[in-house]
């Protein structure tokens, strides 16, 4: 009985996948990521923010793209009004991310106002991964409870420590966020479509960069969908022509 009633405890969920592997699938994302927060804690440091203010940016920003957008401006003598709308450009990217995770959470009204925090680019891939809703949610809050907390003690960490830690580059830290986010994005890429689009947002994204505020071109790259959906309408329309001509 004893053996049954622990198998039901890690029973599959409705697509086939155990709450201990989503668990550990997110875990393994945020520690992954949070660790980062190290260079994130060290950046600001250099950068003239103070410890307190580094930390008031975890806390209340928590999406490290903004965060390293806005201290990197400010390091290199931006304005910190630009400095600012860089990296609110760059975070408009989760409000996107919201609106699909709203219907694959569907989250009560009352919890969603806190939720929102949470929308990040790691927890909506998590999210988006899983086979249902009860897994899709163990992943949303698992993920974002472990990124949140150790995101934060390591950018206080970063911060105190930051003259021992020296040259952040060195280390690689911040190249944790986004592999850990390609590493999920990648096995969703499963049709044509999908990898044209991805394709081609990584080619608008990176020929922009030069010439675009930061955050810019992350908005921009995702004018790949309405380009592949019209295209994919068109091939469509060709092909029923087609058939019409041939009857």
């Amino acid at each position: 009985m004893a053996e049954q009633t622990a198998f039901s405890d890690m029973r599959a969920d409705d697509g086939g996948k155990s709450d201990a592997a989503v668990v550990r699938d997110s875990l393994g994302v945020g520690i992954a990521v949070g660790l980062s927060g190290f260079a994130f804690g060290v950046t600001s440091a250099g950068s003239g923010l103070t410890v307190w203010q580094t930390c008031a940016l975890s806390l209340l920003v928590f999406t490290g793209a903004s965060q390293f957008a806005l201290v990197g401006a400010l390091a290199a003598g931006g304005n910190p009004l630009t400095a600012a709308a860089g990296a609110f450009f760059l975070g408009v990217r989760n409000a996107f991310y919201g609106l699909r995770l709203s219907q694959v959470l569907a989250l009560p009204r009352a919890v969603r106002p806190f939720a929102a925090h949470w929308v990040i680019d790691e927890t909506t891939a998590v999210s988006l991964a899983q086979p249902g809703r009860r897994p899709a949610r163990l992943g949303f809050a698992v993920t974002g409870l472990t990124l949140y907390v150790l995101w934060n003690l390591t950018t206080l960490l970063g911060a105190l420590g930051a003259e021992a830690v020296g040259d952040t580059d060195a280390w690689g830290l911040d190249a944790a966020g986004p592999a850990v986010f390609l590493a999920l994005l990648a096995p969703m890429l499963q049709t044509a479509a999908e990898r044209t689009v991805a394709a081609i947002a990584v080619l608008l994204g990176l020929g922009l960069l030069p010439v675009l505020p930061a955050g810019v071109p992350v908005l921009a790259a995702a004018l790949a969908v309405p380009v592949v959906l019209y295209l994919e309408g068109r091939r469509g329309a060709g092909r029923g022509d087609a058939e019409e001509e041939q009857r």
